[in-house]
Order: C-alpha cells, then sequence, then structure tokens
C-alpha cells in the first residue's frame, strides 16, 4: 500500500478537464492516514516547531494530527469571516476572482517557529497568502507540508521562489 494508492482521483471536478485529487480516502484509512502523519512526524520531529498553521479546512485535519504529534499547537488559518477574534487578513487570487484567508491577530508570536500544512499544493496562491499571515504575525516558516503536490499546476516552484521549502508526500503529474 501506497499513500499515492489511497488517494482517490474524481474526473472532471468541480470543472470539465479537472482531475481532482481527493485525499479524504486517505484520510478514512486508518493505517495510511497513520502513516502519512507519522512520516510528517518524523521529518519535523527534531526542528523546534512551536506551532502548526493548517489552512481551511483539509490543512486543518492534517495540521492538528500532525501538531499533537509534534506535541506543538494548532492554528487554523481560515477564510473570511470564521474566526471571532480580531483577524488580519490576505486577500488572493482564483481563477474567478479574488478570496481572502484570515488568522487570528495573537495566533502566533513573534519568532515562533511555524509549519505551514495543507492536504495539496496547486498553484500556490493560498499557501503563499497565508506564508505572508504567518509573516506579518512574525512567525518563522521552518517549512511548508503538503500530502499531495500537482506540479504541473507550478504551486511548489511559486513557494520556492519565494525563498519557502516545500515538501510533499506524493504527487500526481498533470491537472
Amino acid at each position: 500500500m501506497t499513500l499515492k494508492s489511497l488517494i482517490r482521483t474524481i474526473p472532471h471536478y468541480p470543472k470539465e478537464g479537472v482531475q481532482f485529487r481527493d485525499v479524504t480516502t486517505l484520510m478514512k484509512n486508518p493505517e495510511g492516514f497513520r502513516r502519512a502523519i507519522d512520516l510528517l512526524g518524523e521529518r519535523y520531529r527534531d526542528q523546534g516547531i512551536r506551532i502548526v498553521a493548517g489552512i481551511e479546512s483539509r490543512g486543518f485535519i492534517v495540521g492538528a494530527a500532525l501538531a499533537h504529534h509534534l506535541g506543538a499547537g494548532f492554528v487554523p488559518i481560515r477564510k473570511k469571516g470564521k474566526l471571532p477574534a480580531p483577524v488580519i487578513h490576505e486577500d488572493y487570487e482564483l481563477e474567478y476572482g479574488l478570496d481572502r484567508i484570515e488568522v487570528h491577530v495573537d495566533a502566533i508570536g513573534k519568532g515562533e517557529r511555524v509549519l505551514l500544512v495543507d492536504d495539496l499544493i496547486a498553484t500556490g496562491g493560498t499557501a503563499e497568502a497565508a506564508l505572508k499571515l504567518i509573516g506579518t504575525l512574525g512567525g518563522v516558516v521552518v517549512e511548508t507540508a503538503f500530502l499531495v503536490d500537482l506540479p504541473d499546476l507550478g504551486g511548489r516552484r511559486r513557494l520556492e521562489a519565494l525563498g519557502h521549502k516545500v515538501f510533499t508526500l506524493t504527487e500526481f503529474e498533470g491537472d
């Protein structure tokens, strides 16, 4: 069993021509999900991670499990209007317009070592916006980690061009 084999591909979702990589099938598999978190945990065990920041919504699942594994705190990076206390925000571009993500103003302290996680990296727009939020709060991003990389969409290259390290457990060619 490979992690990649546990990820379902749904053709033409959410639109014609897109091959949607559905990680919920990996997450529902006890051995597969445990293996994914263990692999990430092994990589970051001795890196002094204080905060794992997860991007809404599947990044919450991976991030919370990983934070527990590492003995770190978890910070949710949410879509607009979902956090109750004062926030900072970052807008980013989508194919069809703009979107916004937010984080509480007190979520990350200056100098705290942060690992940013999400289920997959495609174009990298959401991850870039999240990195800007973390930087604004003074967090030090150790690395960005994803279950899946879609290399043809350029997200890894985008984040690396900004000086960030990117780690993924699997990759799928194509969209």
